[in-house]
């Protein structure tokens, strides 16, 4: 069935639109505004405060307020909270996959499926909150004891991408709380809607005024510029491009802030000769395909062996013939538009500098016809080696093929790239599998699976592809420090 506009509206109408600032909805000091739109029609859906500088150092002031109480908080009541929260999410499912699909164009499904994802990381820090152990050990020379435990680092600054406005948004703020930390969040502009539901959600589920702050604007170094310059503040967490990483990386330095980058990929998915090819085509859609190729993690070379890559392309050009470009709210759609305009000019730049230097478009190539920023889903064979299409994130629905002859020529092809965050391997021999995994140069491989993401798992790259880890047990070290206490010989006589 479809949504109906009435469904949408009402919808639209529970998304707070100022800033949250110390449990506060509140407009921005100047008055300012910036208005969020559907990608699919180009329409405003809603207008939002545009934070200021001073209504960041507000948002940060009450963080600073509320931080040595909330560190204090007993662990049990913070997973409480986490615990609501998934509850809520998950109760609201419906609400938050089409305020998703509605400011970034995912198709339904997909939008479900992130709510799903997105809100595991709130049970999953819920019950890693009180599993953060320290530990008590005697020193080697076995006189003294060691005493490790674990401290919130302070205020944090969280910094979400458009591409999964809740996923990005609960694997930040999730270990954030369960680690003591208060936190002002800075949602993307294109897509802020989700998190400013998502705030709400968690006000409701109990979380005390100050802890989550959130400020919304159409100029982000408005808002992180005099935040990091700000003692008080103490880690900066970001999910988006290495350029803009590189810069906040470089602002950070100032203050020696702690940092999680998670930025740009350029995954290779690997098919080798012995690969079932069936498989690896239903791995490669989902790899590709996944939000529109709009994901840091998205296949993006697609590396066939010469002697499969004839079939390969032949039935992956069939799967993607069969999908169906629409509006993420319309049940029948599997496509939806591209964020913005901008971001399918890009693609499509790619897509003809490629064509260009010899590559075939075996299907698609081309922006679609009519209103929104939809692009055709497209298969480029014979790509060569230097095309940018192959050196750069796509972040579309374009799967650019090349082949190689053997396996350490697939390494070698694998690790050319200045990017090392996801890869995909497609084979039937597990000794590949470890042989492969081991050499090539990536924080996440998938093998024989397309989609690996998940709550338990930690996320995160090598190279320029960032530092530090989300989800697991590692994610809920990123937001603390550690302390060391050392305890003299407690068997010593008292003098």
């Amino acid at each position: 069935m479809s949504i109906t506009a009435e469904r949408e509206a009402e919808l639209l109408a529970k998304v707070p639109t100022g800033l949250l600032i110390n449990g506060e909805w509140r407009d921005a000091s100047d008055g300012g505004t910036f208005d969020v739109l559907d990608p699919a029609t180009g329409e405003k859906l809603a207008t939002l405060a545009s934070a200021t500088s001073e209504d960041a150092m507000a948002a940060l002031d009450a963080a600073d307020a509320v931080q040595a109480e909330w560190a204090l908080t007993a662990p049990r009541e913070r997973a409480e909270i986490l615990r609501r929260g998934f509850d809520l999410v998950t109760a609201r499912a419906d609400d938050f996959a089409l305020l998703m699909s509605l400011e970034m164009g995912k198709p339904l499904a997909e939008a479900r499926g992130e709510v799903t994802y997105g809100a595991e990381f709130l049970r999953w820090f819920s019950e890693e909150t009180v599993r953060h152990y320290g530990r008590y050990v005697t020193t080697p020379e076995g006189k003294n004891k060691v005493l490790v435990h674990h401290k919130p680092v302070g205020p944090c600054l969280l910094i979400t991408p458009w591409n999964f406005p809740l996923a990005m948004a609960t694997r930040k703020v999730g270990p954030a709380i369960a680690a003591g930390c208060t936190m002002v969040l800075k949602p993307a502009k294109l897509t802020p809607l989700t998190s400013q539901l998502f705030a709400a959600t968690m006000m409701e589920a109990g979380l005390p005024a100050g802890v989550l702050n959130v400020v919304s604007g159409s100029s982000a170094s408005k808002i992180s510029g005099p935040l990091m310059q700000d003692d008080r503040l103490r880690k900066v967490s970001f999910t988006g491009s290495t350029p803009v990483g590189k810069q906040l990386m470089k602002d950070a330095a100032d203050k020696v802030l702690r940092t999680s980058m998670e930025l740009g990929g350029n995954a290779p998915f690997l098919v080798f000769e012995d690969a079932d090819l069936d498989a690896a085509v239903e791995g490669a859609m989902a790899a590709k395909m996944r939000n529109m190729g709009e994901a840091c993690t998205a296949a993006n070379r697609f590396l066939v062996h010469e002697d499969v890559a004839e079939e390969f392309i032949a039935k992956f050009s069939e799967a993607m013939k069969a999908l169906k470009t629409g509006r993420g709210t319309d049940p029948s759609s599997t496509v939806g538009p591209l964020v913005e305009e901008k971001a399918r000019d890009e693609v499509h730049a790619l897509v003809t500098d490629a064509v260009a230097q010899g590559a075939t478009a075996v299907t698609g190539g081309a922006p679609v016809a009519g209103p929104g920023y939809f692009y055709q889903p497209t298969v480029l064979a014979n790509v060569a080696n230097d095309a940018k299409i192959l050196t750069q994130e796509i972040f579309g629905p374009v799967a650019p093929v090349t082949t190689f002859k053997d396996e350490a020529h697939a390494i070698r092809l694998a690790n050319a790239s200045e990017y090392g965050l996801a890869s995909y391997i497609y084979s039937r021999d597990f000794n590949r599998m470890f042989r492969v995994s081991e050499q090539i140069e990536f924080g996440l491989v998938g093998f024989n699976a397309g989609v690996i993401s998940n709550a338990a798992a930690p996320f995160g790259g090598v190279k320029q592809s960032g530092l530090g880890r989300e989800g697991g047990a590692e994610g809920l070290g990123e937001y603390t420090t550690v302390q060391y206490i050392g305890i003299a010989d407690p068997y010593a006589p008292v003098k």
